[in-house]
């Protein structure tokens, strides 16, 4: 068995580095220099039962120390993912996660039954930052009672892994997650973007047409960081994200306790940045004498 192979939340993966939700799309556009085989599993872009057209323009601006962008979940549907999308990952030999998104928790349910039945994913990733429409427009990971309401619903309808997307925009992380523990995930990601914004100074005007949007790329890291460190206590497989662009920044979140890591922001300034990680974790283990990057999980922790 390869040294670089684990589970998370009983998805077997060839190794720790995963493609992350949106900013690696379907993996399409990126296949000429990342094989989509080659990653531990690429996540899709969010799906949502129907099309969502997403956020006004503009929707990105680069940031000192990364990027803000407020793409409001733009996606083309469930039936375009299960017959374009899925066949095409599946003909790449790509290991996959489906993102979920929705408006209400029956949306969420509805795509997960969908995605149930369909041998080629391997698990669902909940994005609990959408506003519940239902609830005013809070969003379900907002607090630990919506978040629970929304991951057990989910967990009723589907034997799949899973992975639970935490935003880091919450007064108490760590009891959001104890609480879709309770409700049935096996694992989660943590974590989202941070609200963020910018203003042109010569339009006196928000850049972004949404005004605020999500703050991605190295500022992040270091939130991202204590986050997970903070999550280990909860005992569920984490797969950590926010900031991270080289091995040795993945290597600090497995010792913080992520089983595994998923890379976003970094592939839009080096596109092989997943592949450059792998490589890195290999060598750094061949190095040190592990046999197996799961003795690195945790032990930041003693």
């Amino acid at each position: 068995m390869s040294r670089l192979a684990v589970e998370l939340a009983g998805i077997r993966l060839q190794n720790p580095v995963l493609a992350a939700s949106g900013t690696f799309g379907y993996g399409r556009e990126y296949a000429g220099l990342v094989p989509p085989a080659r990653l531990g599993a690429v996540i899709t872009k969010g799906t949502s039962l129907e099309p969502w057209p997403g956020n006004p323009p503009p929707r990105t601006v680069e940031t000192a120390a990364g990027m803000l962008n407020s793409i409001g979940l733009e996606n083309p549907g469930l039936n375009h993912l299960v017959e374009e999308d899925l066949p095409w990952l599946a003909g790449q030999g790509a290991t996959v996660i489906v993102n979920v998104v929705g408006r209400t928790i029956e949306e969420y349910v509805a795509v997960a039954e969908v995605l149930d039945r369909h041998r080629g994913v391997s698990g669902l990733e909940l994005n609990i930052s959408c506003p519940n429409v239902d609830k005013g427009g809070l969003a379900f990971g907002a607090a630990p009672e919506t978040a629970y309401a929304l991951v057990r619903a989910v967990r009723k309808r589907t034997r799949l892994p899973l992975l639970v997307k935490l935003s880091p925009n919450v007064t108490d992380l760590v009891r959001i997650a104890q609480r879709v523990r309770e409700a049935g995930a096996d694992g989660l990601s943590a974590v989202n973007t941070l609200v963020g914004m910018a203003i042109d100074l010569e339009r006196r005007r928000p850049v972004l047409g949404n005004v605020t949007g999500g703050l991605s790329g190295p500022a992040i890291k270091p939130v991202a960081l204590a986050a997970v460190w903070r999550l280990y206590q909860v005992g569920l497989p984490i797969l950590g994200l926010g900031g991270i662009a080289t091995w040795s920044d993945a290597a600090e979140f497995l010792l913080a306790g992520a089983t595994a890591i998923a890379v976003g922001t970094a592939t839009f300034a080096r596109p092989r940045a997943m592949l450059e990680i792998v490589e890195g974790l290999e060598g750094y283990l061949a190095c040190q004498g592990i046999a197996n990057v799961s003795e690195l999980v945790g032990r930041a922790h003693g």
